[in-house]
C-alpha cells in the first residue's frame, strides 16, 4: 500500500502561483506513475499532469505552459508548480499513485481557489 499526503493549496489571485506537494510513503518502489488530478464542483475529476517512474511527463492541454510536475526522489515527493493561475483552475487537487499492478491510491485532496 501507499499513503499520499498533499499540501500547498490555498487562495491565490488570478495570475499568481502555488506549489502543491505530494509526499508518498509505504510501497513507493512499486509506483509506476504519480499524477495530479482535480475536481471542480459539478464536474468530473480530470487528469492535470502525470510523471512516470522513468521521468516522462504529460499534461492536460488546459495547463500546458503554466503547470510543471516534478519530483524529488530523496524526499519521495512529487510537486506541481502552478503559475499564471486562472479562476477556472479552482478545484480540489488530488495526488494519485498508479502502481505496477494497475491499482491506484489517492490522497485526501487540497483545495486551490483562484479569485480576486
Amino acid at each position: 500500500q501507499v499513503q499520499l499526503v498533499e499540501s500547498g493549496g490555498g487562495l491565490v489571485q488570478p495570475g499568481g502561483s502555488l506549489r502543491l506537494s505530494c509526499a508518498a510513503s509505504g510501497s513507493i518502489f512499486d509506483i509506476y506513475a504519480t499524477g495530479w488530478y482535480r475536481q471542480a464542483p459539478g464536474k468530473q475529476r480530470e487528469l492535470v499532469a502525470r510523471i512516470s517512474r522513468g521521468g516522462s511527463t504529460n499534461y492536460a492541454e488546459s495547463v500546458k505552459g503554466r503547470f510543471t510536475i516534478s519530483r524529488d526522489n530523496a524526499k519521495n515527493t512529487v510537486y506541481l508548480q502552478m503559475d499564471s493561475l486562472k479562476p477556472e483552475d479552482t478545484a480540489v487537487y488530488y495526488c494519485n499513485a498508479l502502481m505496477r499492478t494497475g491499482n491506484g491510491y489517492w490522497g485526501q485532496g487540497t483545495q486551490v481557489t483562484v479569485s480576486s
